[in-house]
């Protein structure tokens, strides 16, 4: 072997040996392990400078989403994975997009996220409706979004009037309503897993304001969400009069929240829903409500009964169509089968009742515009007259108590002067 070749052998073997490994060149800490974190923060004493307690329960970790799949604290407390214990108090958020990019990004539409990026600190964040060490999965009993649990968590806020004023929440109390209505009782109550929660109507992450056009409860999109349950309701709309304004992107057409409100639904079947809901075709109706109320059965609807006729009866509830139509229950083809639902007995010549006719208009016939006006001259001349006959009769009362008064202090005068002349004798 040549002696330079022999040289640089022995050289390479020098530097071999004494070569530092490379694990051992790093002066960087090794992350911190969960039981390391637990040395602290399974005390009860550790706390924030302000006394807040940073305990974390280790067993409700343990059964939480992420302790099922073993995930470290520094996964998602990065800030951490490189630090030396202990650590500072004040530490970067937990970015849930790391794990969750979709969940997060829907987020980020949504109006919580834009109230928060406006400094509204009030609005809701992940750990808001999740938690935080003890997060559990939707479908988990003991979760704060599941199915039955989800109202009882929106309601941290919306349901909170400190809160909602605070925040100036639209809506009121929205949950108190919900509570007491036909989808939160039955969800409540009857434990029903068909039954509408929150996040049915609103969606779960990206809940966008109602006056947006994407909103799932924008006036728009209502019948399609209501639709996503009631799809046979929703169908019978659509054939409708008002479903119709609705595709010919009418604002002014009604839809479900217009009839049946936003949180405070009640059963259709309640006789005080039966009375309130003449009032609410009215708001538009308003010449068909006055009319109605002239009748029978507006007089009796408004004392508050039901036995008679509401604007459902006749018109049909949610696929009303014009009279025009032969398929409307008040088609003239179908007036008749419309009245005999409540009067057996009807006939034809029943069935030409004008449940609608305004006294007030020429148009709605001369017999009926003359003599309401005849009923209102009568009434005038009747109260007219005894308003006279009262007046004069008062007239003439007072004009007799004067006089028996006067004829009185007459007498009492005599009595006194005879009496004075006696005296005198």
């Amino acid at each position: 072997m040549p002696r330079h070749t022999a040289m640089r052998a022995l050289v390479a073997t020098f530097f071999a040996l004494c070569a530092v490994p490379a694990f051992a060149q790093s002066s960087e800490p090794a992350s911190p392990t969960s039981d390391d974190c637990m040395t602290c923060h399974a005390d009860p004493a550790t706390t924030r400078a302000d006394g807040t307690p940073l305990v974390v329960d280790a067993k409700a970790y343990a059964a939480s989403v992420h302790g099922q799949i073993d995930l470290a604290c520094v996964d998602c407390h990065a800030d951490l994975a490189k630090a030396e214990l202990p650590h500072a108090e004040k530490l970067a958020p937990v970015d849930c997009s790391t794990c969750h990019a979709d969940a997060v990004t829907e987020f980020k539409k949504s109006v919580h996220a834009k109230a928060r990026a406006a400094g509204n600190t009030v609005a809701a964040s992940c750990v808001d409706c999740h938690g935080m060490h003890d997060i559990r999965p939707a479908k988990d009993p003991e979760s704060r979004v599941s199915h039955f649990n989800l109202a009882t968590t929106c309601g941290k806020c919306h349901g909170d009037d400190a809160v909602i004023a605070r925040a100036h929440l639209p809506g009121g109390n929205v949950v108190h309503e919900f509570e007491d209505s036909i989808h939160g009782r039955a969800l409540t109550k009857g434990g029903l897993v068909v039954a509408p929660s929150c996040a049915s109507c609103h969606g779960a992450h990206a809940i966008v304001a109602s006056d947006a056009p994407e909103s799932r409860v924008a006036r728009a999109n209502i019948p399609g969400t209501c639709g996503t349950c009631h799809e046979g309701i929703s169908q019978a709309f659509s054939r409708g009069k008002h479903g119709a304004q609705l595709q010919q992107d009418n604002p002014s057409g009604p839809v479900c929240i217009d009839c049946h409100s936003a949180h405070h639904i009640q059963r259709a079947e309640m006789a005080a829903w039966k009375v309130d809901v003449v009032r609410e075709c009215g708001t538009c109706h308003d010449e068909s409500i006055a009319s109605y109320r002239d009748t029978f059965h507006g007089q009796v609807t408004n004392l508050g009964y039901t036995r008679v006729a509401t604007c459902a009866d006749c018109h049909g509830a949610h696929e009303v169509l014009p009279a025009s139509d032969p398929r409307s229950p008040i088609s003239a083809a179908n007036r008749l089968a419309t009245c005999q639902k409540c009067h057996p007995g009807a006939n034809a010549n029943f069935a030409k009742y004008d449940p609608h006719a305004n006294r007030h208009r020429r148009e709605s016939g001369a017999l009926l515009y003359y003599t309401g006006h005849f009923m209102d001259l009568l009434l005038l001349g009747v109260f007219g007259f005894f308003g006279i006959h009262t007046s004069l009769w008062f007239v003439r009362s007072w004009r007799e108590v004067r006089a028996r008064r006067g004829a009185g202090k007459s007498r009492t005068e005599a009595r006194k002067t005879k009496g004075d002349q006696s005296g005198h004798a």
